[in-house]
């Protein structure tokens, strides 16, 4: 059985006690008071009961401690996953996105996002989804726009011919009826 990881000196188990009364994160209250419940002498199976975890977390507390102090025992932020795209990366995806494309050298006449990902294969090789390539490029400002289509035989004197028009939805009342309120 390996012997228990020591603890800090420099801060006392008052120290950590007035300190979780300031706190205003419950969950580094818990911690605080484990940690000052350790300081005052007691096993790390009592603190992890007190704390209601288990001895392996206890563990963990004990060297974010000593690493960061009472500020190492704050909720953090998990990382989450690192994105497939680096700043270079997303660089030239813009900088392709804005010159758009050259239909003899792409092959298309407007980016698509099958065409983008075919894109970043070719030149990164990297292998990016649809839905993850629409979440990026949303994430940088773009959005899909595309155009209202337009039948080859239509003609502009048809439209407003056949266009609908509606009377405004509120009128303007007449000068003289706003005095004849009482």
């Amino acid at each position: 059985m390996s012997t228990a990881i020591g603890v800090r000196g420099d801060y006392s188990a008052m120290d950590l006690r007035a300190r979780a009364r300031r706190c205003g994160d419950p969950d580094q209250v818990r911690r605080l008071l484990a940690m000052a419940h350790i300081l005052d002498g007691a096993s790390r199976s009592d603190a992890a009961k007190l704390a209601g975890v288990t001895l392996q977390i206890v563990r963990d507390w004990v060297l974010r401690f000593n690493a960061d102090g009472p500020d190492g025992l704050a909720t953090r932020k998990a990382p989450g996953r690192t994105p497939i795209l680096n700043d270079e990366q997303r660089a030239r995806l813009a900088e392709i996105v804005e010159s758009g494309p050259i239909p003899a050298a792409h092959g298309v006449v407007r980016w698509r996002l099958v065409d983008l990902a075919q894109w970043l294969h070719d030149e990164f090789k990297l292998s990016v989804t649809r839905h993850t390539l629409s979440r990026e490029l949303r994430a940088m400002g773009y959005r899909k726009l595309s155009a209202r289509p337009r039948h080859r035989g239509q003609r502009s004197e048809d439209i407003t011919a056949f266009k609908k028009t509606s009377p405004p939805v509120w009128r303007k009342s007449a000068r003289g009826s706003q005095g004849a309120r009482p």
